[in-house]
């Protein structure tokens, strides 16, 4: 029989991890993510894997964001060396997006060791480094889209587009356990039906067990219309105060598509004469490999795009500018008002948004976007949470900015798209819902018994079920 035990993203959000094991498939992994929130470099240290990395076969990555693949150095610096399977988008964001993680880990890490010193303390030992990086990417084997490939003689693996981000696959596992075939499905992130950039999530219609993610299963998010004309409304209010706009988001999936919405703002002559910076580095980077993939995207946005200006996000948006290094993003501070900054990170737990915050948060005149889900414990849930102080870099700042959500912005479906997705499948799959805060699931499972009839279940971590 089959074992499923769960390891990270079990009513959390963040860490995504779950162990199956069968005669027949081995010791699979499906994800490797690093928990996000709090101290990078505590994180690292206590966070402890639940297994024997060198005994397990493989890992199928469902897409690149870091709470889904940030463990993965870990995971091979302690031992393992087995396949990687994900899609082939997925193993080009990786070498961004690990390499990124990695410097900002040294950083931290030299500084917490800086201050071990003065103390008098024992310094830190690196958890990882560039080699276990490098290694992890070696190990990657793409995937292309509804191309199953055999694991082995009993076993295969089948990735459909989940339309969360670029790259993003829902997993189909099939391996045969007493002449019978056997299917989980893992859904990783789903992302939103009509979303920009993106195609609409795959459906399938048929397993023995469903690991589907529960996000945003309380509640619906806004239309994508009324989402944009919320985001012309801040701006243009913030325009007539002479404000600035601050932009907290994730390099991959919500930065290109805050970047498409203003391009075409600035087709219809609606952005006025804003000027746009892109301050991240990896964000940047993270962008020419979008438009490196534009033929995985959704051909009318494709359309859109080459039709009006070329396969260029920076020919769509005229007014973005690019800020790489240091100095160019401290130059952003001299910009007194009409500058709309975009600036990792999402969930603004370290990069160079909370520069940002330390010169405009205090000032009234300031509005802060946040385009994107805040996972508990994290400044951004804070501040949307309706913090008046906050602390950073060991200095206590009032919050007078304006703080706003786009709700409509989310890469993640909603409750009814989730509901929607969940009911393709033939009974009697076994639901469980994963990757969701425990009231937020039991919203959605309640949701599912009442109008579907479906009895979902929510693991906890640590949970081992059988099936």
């Amino acid at each position: 029989m089959a074992i499923l035990t769960f390891i990270g993203a079990a009513q959390q959000v963040t860490g995504s991890c779950y162990l199956l094991e069968a005669p027949t498939l081995g010791r699979v992994m499906l994800d490797c993510g690093k928990h996000q929130g709090g101290d990078e470099v505590e994180r690292n240290v206590e966070d402890k894997f639940a297994f024997d990395p060198h005994k397990v076969d493989a890992l199928i990555l469902s897409h690149a964001h870091i709470d889904h693949s940030g463990m993965i150095p870990q995971l091979v610096s302690q031992g393992f060396n087995g396949p990687i399977y994900c899609t082939l988008a997925t193993a080009k964001l990786l070498a961004v997006m690990l390499m990124d993680n990695l410097r900002l880990y040294e950083k931290d890490l030299e500084y917490e060791n800086l201050r071990r010193r003065r103390r008098g303390e024992k310094p830190l030992k690196p958890v990882y480094g560039q080699k276990d990086v490098q290694h992890a990417l070696r190990l990657c084997k793409a995937i292309r889209y509804r191309e199953c490939l055999m694991l082995h003689k009993d076993a295969s693996v089948c990735f459909h587009d989940a339309g969360h981000i670029l790259g993003s696959a829902i997993v189909e596992l099939k391996f045969k356990e007493d002449d019978k075939t056997k299917t989980l499905v893992f859904s990783g992130d789903l992302g939103k039906r009509d979303s920009v950039l993106m195609n609409d999530p795959a459906t399938l219609a048929s397993a023995d067990m469903v690991l589907m993610e529960g996000t945003y299963g309380n509640r619906n998010h806004r239309t994508v219309l009324d989402t944009v004309e919320q985001l012309e409304k801040i701006l243009r209010e913030t325009w007539d105060r002479k404000g600035n706009v601050l932009i907290p988001a994730f390099a991959v999936g919500r930065t290109q598509e805050i970047l498409f919405h203003l391009g075409t703002l600035h087709a219809a002559g609606k952005l006025d004469n804003w000027q746009v910076f892109l301050d991240s580095p990896m964000a940047i980077e993270i962008t020419s490999v979008y438009e490196d993939c534009y033929e995985l995207l959704d051909p009318e946005d494709m359309k859109k795009i080459k039709r009006v200006y070329g396969p260029s996000m920076k020919a769509f948006l005229p007014s973005l500018r690019y800020a790489r290094t240091q100095e160019e993003s401290m130059a952003i501070n001299r910009v007194e008002h009409g500058a709309i900054v975009i600036a990792g990170s999402g969930m603004c737990t370290g990069g160079r948004i909370r520069h940002h915050f330390k010169q405009r948060i205090w000032n009234e005149r300031t509005t802060i976007i946040f385009a994107g889900f805040q996972a508990k414990g994290t400044l951004g849930r804070i501040l949307v949470d309706g913090a008046k102080k906050i602390t950073m870099f060991g200095e206590v700042f009032a919050v007078r900015a304006r703080i706003e959500t786009l709700g409509g912005f989310s890469a993640h479906a909603g409750q009814s798209e989730l509901i929607e997705w969940i009911s393709n499948f033939t009974p009697p799959a076994r639901v469980m819902l994963v990757h969701g805060e425990p009231q937020t699931l039991e919203i959605l499972a309640t949701k599912l018994k009442d109008d579907k009839n479906i009895q979902a279940e929510i693991p906890y971590v640590g949970q081992v079920v059988h099936f």
